[in-house]
């Protein structure tokens, strides 16, 4: 039986079972990809709940990109290992509709890249999605589902990137090389690529574009890169390596998942110092901002939670369940 047909069985009972997400949220919706169950949840933000779980198949998915209007989500189907480890090559991007709850197309790649983290462009309309097994960054049409282009980014295991506020640069997080690739995305070329350590995991940039941080892997340490001159600018010390990040609404800080000893590292980004850590439950992976930046989300893959960051005080204020594996985040735009 093929993907679309299997899960549209599934789904038709999970709809059947679950309340509709356009009308419990007046903010929108918390998307969260759970990575060991192979499973997207969409939860209700406000009331802390779960309202549906579609299932990805027997495939997985790690991260997600919604489009602008919140109706589409994107999940480029990795495979089932890590970054340089022996397994499947994805070559597939699942298109979510959220209304219907239904995986309304499939993406193909055309071989398996292990396509990692996707990211909509507001400054060209494309999606980006990396490509790892082939260097590069693919470009796609949201709109009519196909590749329009791609970037190499010229360095192996491009796992993660992000893009500057202009939507003119990349910068890719090259796992094994220890390396950042700057791309420039109206040429389609790489500009230069930045030594940073023997190894790095993760990557964010900072509100303004004018820094990009990348946690190195042999030795607990944030490199912040400063962008106009695209090196590395300073190095700070941490409890432990670094995973995913994001800066708070307001630029002054970065809250940074430490999932080795279960923290959040809230980095002064004025002095580029540690100010203190915020505890969680077992490994923070992922942080997303909600759009009016009063919450942080954390996933933490080891617990099946979600916890929730109020960004003035510095502590948690809600703890949500998710699946398996809970992972990548994003947020759908909704209606009142």
């Amino acid at each position: 039986m093929s993907l679309l047909v299997r899960a549209a069985a599934l789904l038709l009972a999970s709809a059947l079972l679950g309340p509709s997400p356009m009308t419990t949220s007046p903010t929108g919706l918390l998307l969260a990809t759970n990575q060991f169950a192979n499973t997207l949840s969409l939860i209700d933000p406000v009331a802390g709940k779960e309202l549906a779980v579609i299932p990805e198949e027997h495939i997985t998915g790690h991260e997600l990109a919604t489009s602008p209007d919140g109706r589409l989500v994107f999940i480029p189907i990795y495979g089932n290992s890590g970054v340089g480890k022996p397994g499947t090559d994805g070559h597939q991007v699942l298109v979510v509709d959220i209304a219907s709850r239904r995986i309304a197309h499939v993406i193909d790649l055309g071989h398996g890249v292990r396509p990692h983290k996707a990211a909509y462009n507001a400054a060209d309309g494309h999606l980006y999605v990396s490509a790892e097994l082939d260097n590069a960054i693919t470009i796609l049409d949201p709109k009519s589902f196909r590749i329009v282009g791609s970037v190499p980014t010229g360095a192996p295991e491009s796992h993660m990137f992000v893009l500057s506020p202009d939507g003119r640069r990349a910068y890719t997080a090259n796992v094994s090389t220890g390396t950042v690739s700057v791309l420039d995305l109206l040429a389609r070329k790489v500009l230069t690529i930045i030594p940073v350590s023997k190894g790095v995991q993760r990557i964010a940039i900072s509100n303004d574009g004018s820094l990009v941080f990348t946690s190195a892997t042999d030795k607990p340490e944030l490199a912040v890169i400063d962008t106009a001159t695209s090196s590395v600018k300073t190095r700070i010390p941490l409890p432990s390596d670094g995973y995913g990040a994001a800066a708070t609404a307001d630029g002054r800080l970065l809250l940074l998942a430490l999932p080795f000893v279960d923290q959040v590292a809230v980095i002064d980004l004025r002095t580029l110092t540690l100010a203190r850590t915020i505890p969680t439950p077992p490994g923070p992976q992922a942080i997303l901002l909600r759009p009016d930046g009063r919450i942080a989300y954390v996933s933490c893959i080891h617990s099946k939670t979600i916890v929730a960051i109020d960004t003035s005080s510095l502590s948690i204020t809600q703890h949500i369940a998710a699946g398996d594996g809970v992972d990548g985040l994003a947020w759908a735009v909704g209606s009142r």
